[in-house]
């Protein structure tokens, strides 16, 4: 039985590479039409010619101050989720300039080419999946246009297929937009997004996935997958997950800390134990996961370790979830804030908790947030 399921696994994903050479133009991405200004994504302005001549006038040498990951045009690219509002105190622009670049970049149309370059980083290829029955049936999701670390997201790719050959998933995966299709979706109880950043579904692909999980799919999400500085889909940020990011320490970037396990009775903390020590990349969020409504699994103990910031940010939450559950109608989601380091990955108590929270989210959790409708 095993052996089939194998081979039904790969015949789906040799099915997805052939189906990948047919990709057809995106028109439909969330940003084609924006107005430009200091709240687009800074790759759009340096995308646009006419954008980047305002710039270069207004304030000369500013990209070169910038890292070079943080200026590329070619997804991955910091770039794609930060603005040049977000990044201005990073970039030294005074009120002035910022004021004058504003108003530049305001009288600039969007031009045919513009919006052929802004959707560029999206896709509407979609894989053929052939998955069997009887069984949790999971699709983990790796399509990135910012941030992308490639340890951690290389180290919970391997952890994730392990967990799937240990409990008997049928577990594949993709980097394409286009699996956010209707047709696709329905094929799968869970969606993983393995620490996504940036913007990675068209406006269809948007709906297609909203729908299927009001409608009773399941989302398990990872570390960056609520990590980016800048959204550009507030239901995404907002209803899915319930917390803004606003930074993580930096002196030093990882840190030691204490998890503590609040509802040891959930599904998703089966097997953990009431604490323990690790060490991480520690996200801070504003609002809080349970100022939104969410139902709190772990906090993290802010005695523990040091949370300061870039240029001494103030990250102090008091109130510090640090994993949680949310109904979405009648489906669900877990998100957990734990994962930058691919160690992190191999941790025994990391582990239990993203196998037991993917158990609940394809199994257990659909009575759960039946019964908070």
């Amino acid at each position: 039985m095993r052996r089939t399921v194998r081979i039904t696994l790969a015949l789906s994903i040799l099915l997805a590479c052939a189906q990948s050479a047919f990709a057809r133009p995106v028109t439909d991405c969330p940003l084609r039409d924006r107005p430009f200004g200091s709240d687009s994504p800074l790759v759009d302005l340096l995308l646009s010619p006419a954008a980047k001549a305002i710039l270069d006038r207004e304030a000369p040498g500013l990209f070169a101050r910038l890292p070079p990951r943080f200026a590329g045009t070619t997804a991955p690219t910091f770039a794609a989720i930060l603005t040049l509002k977000e990044a201005s105190g990073m970039l030294g622009l005074n009120a002035d300039a910022a004021a004058r670049i504003e108003a530049a970049l305001r009288s600039l149309p969007v031009t045919s080419a513009d919006k052929v370059a802004r959707c560029a980083r999206y896709d509407d290829d979609r894989p053929s999946f052939v998955m069997p029955s009887g069984k949790p049936r999971i699709l983990l999701f790796e399509k990135i246009t910012g941030f992308r670390d490639g340890p951690s997201v290389d180290a919970a790719h391997a952890a994730f297929l392990a967990m799937g050959a240990r409990k008997g998933w049928a577990i594949v995966t993709s980097d394409q937009g286009g699996a956010f299709a209707p047709a696709v979706l329905r094929k799968f109880d869970v969606v993983i997004w393995n620490n996504i950043s940036g913007d990675v579904l068209t406006l269809s692909q948007r709906r297609a996935f909203q729908q299927w999980l009001e409608h009773g799919g399941a989302f398990v999400g990872v570390h960056g997958t609520a990590g980016d500085p800048v959204y550009f889909w507030d239901w995404y940020v907002d209803t899915l997950l319930g917390a803004r990011f606003i930074g993580h320490p930096m002196a030093p970037q990882f840190q030691d800390a204490r998890v503590v396990i609040e509802d040891r009775a959930h599904p998703a903390a089966r097997g953990l134990p009431a604490e323990w020590v690790m060490k991480d990349e520690w996200y801070s969020f504003r609002p809080g996961a349970r100022a939104s409504g969410s139902h709190v699994i772990a906090t993290l103990d802010e005695q523990s370790y040091s949370p300061v910031g870039m240029a001494g940010q103030n990250l102090r939450m008091g109130d510090h979830p640090i994993a949680w559950t949310r109904c979405i109608g009648k489906g669900r989601m877990f998100y957990s804030a734990i994962g930058h380091r691919p160690e992190t990955y191999a941790e025994p108590n990391y582990v239990t908790m993203l196998e037991s929270a993917v158990a609940w989210a394809a199994e257990s959790g659909r009575a759960e947030c039946a019964r908070r409708r």
